[in-house]
């Protein structure tokens, strides 16, 4: 083939790559299967680990390492909602190696950002893995997924602060990172669902017993509010003892304490669970959902507009409404019709970008918006397959087909004690300022580091 032939075929050749977007059946399993393939495809475009000097388990910059949970999160499910096994590899491969030492999911590497709610992302993520009975590494000393996610459940209740606010998980799990003196929703709603989860896995009641304390610590605090619409405040800082409520309603919130109430209403069948799960589902569709398609409430439109974690919030809705709709099947009727509109406006959102695929943030045009990053991706990814959630059996626990090797101890020689120094009057400081936060931090570290090797030549 000649030079001028060969080029003009990879001209053909990406011009149908950036024209082609995606077409979606939502009545047929091979449409969305194929749907949610491009969207992987265009997501491994962010994958860190697979480029020369990379990161196995981690994205480009600027996105953080909670985001890469997430996502492996939507592609877990992926792998079993389609049974698409492409990417089967590189979960088990990011599992092993984000796990850190101690298979705890709080690794050296991420030390100067990881919070109370990105180790609990990354557990949801474990628990997942768990429940869909992903095949337990085989490598030697690697511990079984349940006893990791056992160990991820212990790290975070030890951390459980009594002496502030009368309970509740910080938002940082080192206090030298600025937003040590804030607990917030998310942390703690992260806390409630993998408690509930592992109890209906594993059929512990120390577990439920958890998650219901914790519940009622987020009522007594007021950041769970029985008002009408529900209110699920951001947090508060522990200065003034959580009396000064920050922050708007969040998606991510809502579905994270909507699963955990399902799956609370699961287990035990009892009214009050099953009333807490309609309340909440009421409130996320009075705030996230306009003509049944779903958007961030909060910052979709706004003059400042969404940054990157709150692009990839409507992923976590998403994920979250279907479980309900499982756990919880008198929701399903109300849930499946939203989530059908948002996956169609969603679909149709996916024709822009580099691989003319690349989805968008404003669903509601049912077009490329020119808005892309991974939020959009993992976001567009989960609603869009969660129309599959029941073609396949419930999550699984212990005694109903899961498999994986537990361990109940795992965690609990935890301790940050030998690298924490504490400061009660550290600057408050917004969630959404968490970039900020990290490159100060990271910033200081590396003057310090700087002027020590400068010093030694």
């Amino acid at each position: 083939m000649s030079s001028v032939h060969q080029a003009l075929t990879w001209v053909f050749l990406i011009g149908i790559r950036f024209c082609h977007g995606i077409t979606l059946d939502i009545s047929s399993r091979e449409s969305i299967c194929a749907a949610t393939d491009i969207i992987q495809n265009d997501i491994m475009d962010y994958y860190w680990g697979s480029e020369y000097g990379g990161v196995v388990g981690m994205f480009v910059y600027p996105y953080y390492w909670w985001e890469a949970g997430l996502v492996f999160g939507g592609m877990l499910e992926n792998w079993y909602l389609c049974d698409n096994t492409k990417y089967e590899q590189l979960l088990h491969d990011c599992l092993i190696a984000q796990s850190g030492t101690n298979y705890d999911f709080i690794p050296s590497n991420q030390s100067l950002t990881e919070g109370n709610d990105d180790q609990g992302i990354w557990g949801l993520f474990v628990m997942d893995v768990v429940e869909r009975n992903f095949p337990d590494a085989t490598e030697e000393g690697v511990p079984g997924w349940l006893a990791m996610i056992q160990a991820v459940y212990n790290t975070m209740w030890l951390r459980w602060d009594t002496e502030h606010c009368g309970g509740g998980l910080r938002w940082q799990i080192f206090a030298y990172n600025i937003g040590y003196d804030y607990k917030n929703s998310i942390a703690n709603g992260c806390l409630f669902l993998i408690a509930a989860r592992l109890g209906r896995y594993t059929g512990q009641q120390e577990y439920l017993d958890t998650a219901e304390k914790v519940f009622q610590w987020l009522v007594d605090i007021n950041f769970f509010q029985f008002n009408d619409p529900i209110l699920i405040m951001d947090g508060a800082h522990v200065t003034n003892n959580c009396t000064a409520l920050k922050g708007p309603q969040w998606s991510y919130n809502h579905g994270i304490i909507l699963a955990g109430c399902a799956v609370m209403y699961n287990v035990t069948g009892s009214e009050v669970w099953r009333e807490r799960v309609d309340k909440i589902l009421q409130s996320a569709k009075y705030f996230f959902f306009f003509q049944d398609v779903m958007y961030e409430s909060a910052c979709q439109g706004s003059k400042i507009g969404c940054n990157n974690d709150q692009r990839a919030f409507k992923s976590v809705l998403s994920r979250m409404l279907a479980l309900t709709s499982v756990l919880a099947p008198f929701t399903r009727d109300q849930i499946m019709p939203l989530l059908q509109a948002s996956a169609t406006s969603a679909a149709a959102s996916c024709a822009g970008g580099p691989s003319g695929s690349y989805c968008g943030l404003d669903w509601h045009r049912a077009e490329f918006d020119g808005i892309y990053g991974l939020g959009e991706q993992i976001s567009a990814l989960d609603v869009i397959q969660s129309l599959l959630i029941h073609t396949k059996p419930a999550p699984h626990t212990a005694n109903e087909g899961g498999s994986s090797k537990g361990d109940p101890e795992a965690g609990k020689n935890y301790t940050t004690s030998s690298s924490v120094l504490v400061f009660e009057d550290a600057p408050i400081i917004e969630q959404n300022e968490r970039i900020i936060a990290a490159s100060i931090t990271a910033g200081v570290l590396g003057m310090i580091l700087g002027t020590g090797i400068w010093m030694m030549f």
